[in-house]
């Protein structure tokens, strides 16, 4: 199976599910706690957890030396869109903050912008056949 998880830490699961099912082309596979939800893009199941310290176990809770996970930082997911510059008008629209403009690199051209927990996501439009996945 080559289905690739990643796991989020957002500040609130139900705005962190609307924003990607209704923006990125995620759906919702299962939210089973107000703490925790599963979605899916492809092959690409995304984790989202709200930080917890009131319980044991899951992966945001507190770490042995009393450190909690929370959102941001850069390391991200790449999602491939065909159309970048539509997507951005679109999401631009709909009031999404983006952290920089479109930059063409090697292989396309990019752009980040943000859950509504502030983690990153980038956008990316190959330009060349080795960067299509």
């Amino acid at each position: 199976m080559a289905t690739v998880s990643v796991r989020y830490i957002v500040h609130d699961v139900d705005a962190a599910i609307s924003f990607y099912c209704a923006h990125l082309g995620f759906a919702e596979q299962m939210h089973p706690h107000p703490a925790f939800a599963m979605l899916v893009r492809g092959d690409l199941r995304l984790l989202l957890s709200a930080p917890r310290t009131d319980a044991p176990g899951g992966g945001a809770s507190a770490m042995p030396d009393g450190r909690v996970p929370e959102p941001g930082g850069w390391n991200r997911i790449s999602l491939e869109v065909s159309d970048l510059d539509g997507m951005v008008e679109h999401l631009r629209t709909a009031g999404v903050h983006f952290r920089n403009d479109i930059v063409n690199g090697v292989g396309g051209k990019q752009i980040l912008l943000d859950d509504p927990s502030g983690n990153p996501i980038e956008l990316f439009e190959p330009s060349i056949p080795e960067a299509v996945s």
